[in-house]
């Protein structure tokens, strides 16, 4: 009797069909891609196996040190044979306890390859008086020699000569490995990299663990081409470490070493492991010129990493204080200084948290402009100035416009809306700009009063502003000058902070304004307009003399020195 059999049933017996099919299908496709890589690994066997039979294999022969250390080598057997792209070199060493390096030092030149190319050294670790190191060949097919070095058992790094051979690679595939030296492997370096000749385009990505290292330690970096180098730390953070590496001098092959500190002498390094990076692009770019003060106080610049670049009037500097370094937790800011031909100006990022992300402006319109980063000196007294070292220098062009005195500066936010809402109320019903300058003008006069306590403790800081005196209501000349300046700005005036001298008798250092209304430069010097000082305490007593003065009259007790970005 016939039964039908269930739907499931067969539903089942397709989908095993169905897998079964799908597998076969999949495993023939790798069987496929096995047997044409088995049999392109067969040509060139075949290629090895024919020109041995032209060459006239002699044993390999060893010298005479290799008696004196009981040395010995099992693999290659010939001194000179062909190979497909690999050959392994394995020794022993009886009396290993007595030499006086850990590592058999193994050359390798090529021939044909360029001279920057044409060698390529392996340190091959001795344990137990064994060393064993596989070699791939860095030019492809061709010939090469190839020398084994044992270390001496009387001096420090000294080697000799042991065995040497010649090696034709059949193989056309060039694979250079990445070869670290005793001071790479004994810091436990691995850069994460699978050939030590890269091509690249500017920027060369390079990211690495080494294990034997502290968070304290750093890794060099240096960079040559030609007859230009340039060096770079970069710090450890939980045993890796990353940097983007510009490759600054054009086209063409860069050499790169990674070096590892030196245990014995603080401040210097060791080569740990070399890498060719050959630059496909023709752009140019310029080192950034890094002063002790950046290892000094703990600075590591993020952002840039080269010089040259351009901006719209605006730049961007990214980075970070190692709180552990000498005056870490108390570095709140970053002083920048831009300078373009004789215009100079100075602004403040703000340190948060151990880290800066911030802006400035390139405000002497387009051109080159040279960008120092500073930080700040660290001192309990206190001061009418302030002392700033250098870390970093590096070049910038602009393209963005002339708006030196119109764009916000240190001290001075014309870009802050509480700045930007008073200089509205106070010139709302001004039609002019002079107006609306006499307007702000009498604003600051009439109610700011004069710090006498901070001019006679020299109490200036770094954070003195427009914002920081219409808060506190109080200042001196510069904090009058800086609220001045900024709501003008705000409103839409250039206007500009001027150094020099005032006084009848006793000159001192004192600032006041300039600002450009009725198509000309005029002075005002809001300080002075407020009040005077009579028995060392400030009086109240409002005067528009200052406002645009007889300037005949104004140079009698002011003396004009500079201007101040």
């Amino acid at each position: 009797m016939n039964q039908k059999k269930p739907i499931f049933t067969i539903l089942s017996c397709l989908l095993s069909c169905f897998l079964i099919l799908s597998a076969c299908s999949h495993s023939d496709a790798t069987s496929a891609k096995t047997q044409a890589e088995k049999k392109k690994e067969d040509k060139y066997e075949k290629l090895a196996k024919a020109k041995n039979k032209e060459l006239d294999l002699k044993p390999l022969e060893l010298t005479s040190y290799s008696d004196k250390i009981g040395a010995s080598l099992s693999k290659p057997a010939y001194k000179e044979f062909a190979a497909n792209g690999k050959v392994i070199i394995e020794g022993k060493i009886e009396k290993f306890s007595e030499l006086k390096s850990d590592y058999a030092w193994i050359k390798v030149y090529s021939s044909e390859a360029d001279p920057s190319e044409n060698q390529l050294e392996y340190y091959a670790p001795i344990k137990d008086g064994k060393f064993k190191q596989t070699i791939h060949f860095f030019n492809g097919d061709g010939e090469y020699r190839v020398s084994v070095q044992l270390p001496s058992t009387k001096q420090d790094n000294y080697y000799y000569d042991t065995a040497s051979f010649t090696v034709h690679n059949v193989n056309p595939d060039a694979e250079r490995d990445v070869a670290y030296t005793p001071f790479g492997q004994d810091a436990e370096l691995d850069l994460d990299l699978k050939s030590s000749y890269i091509k690249e385009k500017e920027i060369f990505p390079l990211k690495g663990e080494v294990k034997n290292l502290s968070d304290d330690d750093m890794i060099m970096l240096r960079l040559q081409k030609d007859s230009e180098t340039w060096k770079q730390v970069v710090p450890v953070e939980n045993g890796k470490f990353s940097y983007d590496v510009p490759l600054f001098y054009g086209k063409g092959l860069h050499t790169l070493e990674v070096l590892v500190p030196d245990e014995d002498r603080k401040n210097y390094y060791k080569t740990a492991t070399t890498i060719l990076i050959d630059n496909e692009s023709d752009r140019k770019m310029s080192p950034i010129e890094y002063s002790k003060t950046y290892r000094e106080r703990g600075v590591t610049l993020e952002s840039p990493q080269f010089g040259g670049g351009k901006a719209d009037g605006t730049y961007t500097i990214k980075g970070k204080i190692d709180p552990k370094a000498q005056f870490g937790p108390e570095t709140t800011h970053i002083y920048v200084t831009t300078k373009k031909g004789d215009d100079e100006a100075l602004d403040v990022i703000p340190v948060k948290d151990f880290t800066f992300d911030d802006s400035f402006y390139l405000r002497f319109g387009p051109g080159t402009y040279e960008v120092t980063l500073s930080v700040p000196e660290i001192k309990d007294e206190k001061s009418d100035y302030f002392r700033y070292f250098g870390f970093a220098k590096f070049e910038v062009k602009s393209t963005g416009e002339d708006e030196r005195d119109l764009l916000p500066s240190r001290g001075v936010q014309s870009d802050d809306p509480t700045i930007k809402d008073l200089a509205a109320k106070l010139t709302a019903s001004k039609g002019s700009d002079r107006e609306k300058a006499k307007s702000i003008y009498d604003y600051v006069a009439k109610n700011i009063s004069y710090d006498v306590q901070k001019y006679e403790d020299d109490d200036f800081n770094w954070d003195d502003s427009a914002l920081k005196t219409l808060k506190l209501k109080t200042g001196v000349c510069q904090d009058y000058s800086y609220l001045s300046i900024a709501l003008l700005r705000a409103g839409g005036i250039k206007a500009r902070f001027i150094e020099g001298w005032a006084g009848s008798i006793f000159p001192g250092r004192h600032a006041w304004v300039e600002t450009y209304v009725d198509g000309r430069w005029m002075t005002m010097d809001p300080t002075w307009g407020a009040g005077y000082l009579k028995d060392g305490k400030f009086v109240a007593h409002y005067t528009d003399q200052y406002f645009d003065p007889n300037m005949k009259e104004f140079e009698k007790t002011h003396t004009r020195t500079d201007v101040m970005y």
